[in-house]
């Protein structure tokens, strides 16, 4: 699903990433580890196609990400890719069930079955209650699994997760370690996560280390 090979990327003077190679197969869980600055998370925004890399080379689910435009790269992460971070970052005036169809509606999907799609994510994220719920009205881990929900809208091959259960108390961390396993168990879901988590870490198919820019 991912083949990175020799991957570079500075900031002015700063040398973040020092040449990462790493591979990730279809339907794994790996764990992206290491301490603060160790360029985790700059790795995973160019393996999310947010940031380009200055050298390297990059396949996602088997296309060449440096040889697409502005237009076919935003396409293609739309479609191909989903996002989780720390913090959820709904949309406030939408609901839930708004919240996670915008990512359908983008793609120009028709929109009843977006919205047919995105009832049956929340029934499996256990919020069929919520569903026209606004953000302000729904507890943290609800937040994130919406968040979670609508990252998967579009059957993306690849999602990407930073530091997902960072901002959650300890129940809500642990349902929301669990998801992303039923999520591999149930829908073959790639996963790559960043994570300080060494539970979380632990519990991947495979535990990438990261210090200085390179993997261990």
């Amino acid at each position: 699903m991912i083949k990175a090979i020799d991957i570079h990327k500075s900031f002015g003077t700063l040398e973040v990433l020092k040449g990462v190679s790493l591979e990730v197969k279809a339907g794994e869980v790996v764990s992206i580890v290491g301490p603060s600055g160790a360029g985790k998370t700059t790795l995973l925004q160019i393996l999310g196609t947010l940031s380009a890399m200055d050298s390297g080379s990059l396949k996602i689910d088997g296309c060449e990400v440096a040889a697409l435009d502005d237009n076919a790269l935003s396409e293609f992460r739309n479609r191909k890719i989903g996002f989780v971070f720390q913090f959820h970052h709904l949309l406030p005036e939408f609901t839930a069930l708004e919240n996670v169809m915008m990512p359908a509606l983008i793609a120009r999907r028709n929109r009843k079955e977006a919205e047919k799609e995105a009832m049956e994510l929340l029934k499996m994220m256990n919020l069929s209650e919520r569903t026209t719920h606004k953000p302000s009205a729904l507890s943290g881990g609800e937040q994130q699994r919406v968040a979670i929900a609508r990252a998967l809208i579009n059957r993306p091959a690849l999602l990407l997760a930073d530091e997902p259960s960072g901002n959650l108390d300890t129940q809500n961390r642990n349902e929301i370690h669990s998801l992303f396993f039923r999520l591999r168990d149930e829908l073959g879901q790639t996963t790559v996560i960043v994570t300080h988590d060494e539970e979380l870490a632990q519990m991947a198919d495979r535990k990438i280390a990261m210090r200085d820019g390179l993997i261990l």
